[in-house]
């Protein structure tokens, strides 16, 4: 498996390593990592108020809280009440902490020269500059509390015919999915990475709107689109074209779905079907899944509220004939059922796995046919 980058994971070894080294040097003084950062702001700025500590920081009340009781215990701070406000605490860095400071600050310089000892000069410029972006980046969206409310695409197919049947259409994938399929062969749209380009919603709608005249309608994929907060807005654009909208889902998410389809936001709907109940913890890659939602989209699909088929993909590892007598039944009077055969296109979350032939296919498909209006092959051994 290709190693992918996560920045997220990246910052935390470089958090722990940053602690491991300060927590060796800090052990002596009984100081923490945080407490000394604390008492570098405080040393440069005497008397400054316990909140604005907090701010400029970006930490929390308790956390501040706790860190100046802790420096005061250890004789490093000193609290005064505010003369100008009685509900203010001043900080003052005692001689104690005043002895200490300068060598902590050497130190300090040491770790930082040897962490950039690599770059030269102009890299160094380059990513302090960039580190600074990112950062203010990071403090702005925590301190507005922005709340997501858009789509994130990270694929635009602008034509397809395979993808929504009878229909010439663009594809439109979503990031995200609360499902870890272990043959799911769009990885990267489950672990997003955060390196991979999105696709601006705004650039979307502006193809789609040039390209209405010649679309039929839109398949909406991913990931599991239901997860998207502003799916329902970013629809109705859609629609406000006179393009027809298709939704795949893993029927998670129940109640957005009847939502989407009682608006009548949605033309047709195609729900995989994972597996038997038995083994949809396993063949989902979640343990003790509930399936209480799964079960309630199946049964509303089939009454008919909106056009719709099931699927399901096969693969060797999880899947036998038996699965599908099962499925059968409790598919039972649906309209439409498929099956397609796994593929492996080298991004599968496990990597190693495989598809069915096509006798067999043929076989699951036979087992099917009694319960089911229209069932067919798609894809491989069709």
């Amino acid at each position: 498996m290709t190693e992918k980058k996560s920045t997220s994971l990246d910052t935390s070894i470089l958090y722990r390593c940053n602690q491991k080294y300060y927590d060796r040097l800090l052990a002596e003084y009984e100081l923490g990592y945080t407490q000394m950062l604390l008492l570098f702001q405080i040393y440069e700025a005497e008397g400054i108020p316990m909140n604005e500590l907090a701010v400029s920081g970006s930490f929390d009340k308790g956390t501040i809280t706790k860190s100046v009781q802790r420096l005061e215990q250890l004789g490093y701070l000193s609290v005064e009440n505010s003369e100008s406000d009685k509900r203010s605490k001043l900080l003052f860095t005692t001689e104690k902490a005043r002895k200490i400071i300068p060598g902590l600050y050497l130190e300090k310089q040491r770790w930082f020269n040897y962490l950039m000892s690599d770059l030269s000069e102009d890299e160094k410029t380059e990513f302090l500059t960039l580190f600074d972006k990112v950062l203010k980046k990071a403090v702005a969206y925590n301190e507005t509390h922005f709340e997501e409310t858009g789509v994130k695409i990270y694929g635009l197919q602008k034509t397809t015919c395979l993808d929504y049947p009878g229909h010439l259409a663009a594809t439109v994938f979503t990031g995200g999915c609360n499902y870890r399929c272990p043959f799911c062969h769009n990885r990267s749209l489950v672990f997003l990475e955060e390196a991979d380009q999105e696709i601006s919603e705004s650039d979307v709608l502006e193809y789609l709107s040039k390209r209405s005249g010649v679309l039929d309608g839109v398949a909406l994929t991913g990931g599991e689109p239901l997860l998207q907060p502003g799916l329902k807005n970013f629809i109705k654009a859609i629609k406000g074209m006179g393009l027809k909208v298709k939704l795949d889902t893993n029927g998670s998410s129940y109640t957005k779905l009847k939502e989407l389809v009682e608006e009548g936001l949605v033309d047709y709907v195609a729900m995989d079907i994972k597996n038997s109940l038995g083994k949809y913890s396993k063949t989902i890659g979640i343990e003790n899944f509930n399936t209480e939602n799964v079960e309630k989209c199946v049964e509303y699909l089939k009454s008919d509220v909106v056009d719709y088929e099931f699927r399901t993909t096969t693969v060797e590892e999880f899947h036998e004939a038996s699965d599908f007598e099962e499925i059968g039944k409790w598919l039972k009077g649906a309209k439409r059922y498929y099956l397609q055969n796994f593929e492996d296109h080298g991004n599968c979350i496990v990597s190693g796995l495989h598809p069915r032939q096509p006798e067999e296919l043929k076989q699951y498909l036979e087992i099917v046919k009694p319960y089911i209006k229209e069932a067919g092959i798609r894809g491989v051994g069709e």
